[in-house]
């Protein structure tokens, strides 16, 4: 079966879903998860962004491109433990990349990282203990959220942005909100919202993951 852009933007939003928890999390260098971006269509990858738990865009975080291809089968995407064991591996120690891998985006430093060269560490037990707690606590369901969270960046204090895709729309919508702000009216609205065109950010949101951004930081 050949792949389609369909296929990886689901793949995207359950590397999303089963990535969330390293937000409190550190990985092996004392680093969290940032963020977890949906490359640019029609790339078939992932970028997550570690860095200072508190650090705010882009000081101090790193994005790290994965591609969702897998070396020994193309059709065949990676699972996000595959993904979280390359995001391990790259964030203990030392790690030096040529640079024809380093790219920069958004002002942060992107790396892209070649699975091939990389050897994945693998889930230690508190990963195995949060994997069956959170199976009986969220189990998988056939019907999926709609509005789909495909990303997500914590930008700074009290900011983070959404990355979102609404009903057959494949096109990741990005949604800038305030944690603090009135969540349980937001994300009853947010699917209605994410369509009302005089909240788009008419400037250069300089944000290529994206097709428009919505405002809801003060809604």
């Amino acid at each position: 079966m050949t792949l389609t852009y369909d296929d990886i933007a689901e793949q995207q939003a359950d590397i999303v879903h089963l990535l969330l928890h390293h937000i409190h999390a550190p990985l092996p260098d004392g680093r969290f998860i940032r963020g977890v971006l949906p490359s640019p269509s029609p790339a078939a990858g992932v970028r997550i962004v570690t860095g200072p738990k508190r650090a705010s865009v882009p000081g101090g975080l790193m994005i790290w491109e994965i591609p969702l291809r897998t070396i020994d089968d193309p059709e065949e995407l990676a699972g996000a433990n595959d993904v979280l064991g390359l995001v391990r591996a790259v964030n203990t120690g030392t790690q030096i990349f040529c640079s024809s891998r380093v790219d920069t985006v958004m002002g942060m430093t992107l790396i892209h990282v070649d699975p091939a060269q990389v050897a994945p560490v693998g889930p230690g037990e508190c990963d195995n203990a949060f994997t069956i707690l959170r199976t009986l606590t969220y189990p998988w369901t056939e019907e999926l959220p709609d509005p789909r969270l495909r990303g997500f960046l914590l930008q700074g204090p009290d900011r983070m942005r959404l990355y979102v895709d609404h009903e057959e729309d494949t096109e990741a919508v990005a949604v800038d909100v305030r944690p603090s702000g009135a969540l349980t009216a937001l994300l009853a609205a947010l699917p209605s919202l994410i369509e009302e065109r005089e909240r788009i950010v008419l400037s250069d949101i300089n944000d290529p993951h994206c097709s428009r951004l919505i405002n809801l930081v003060d809604w």
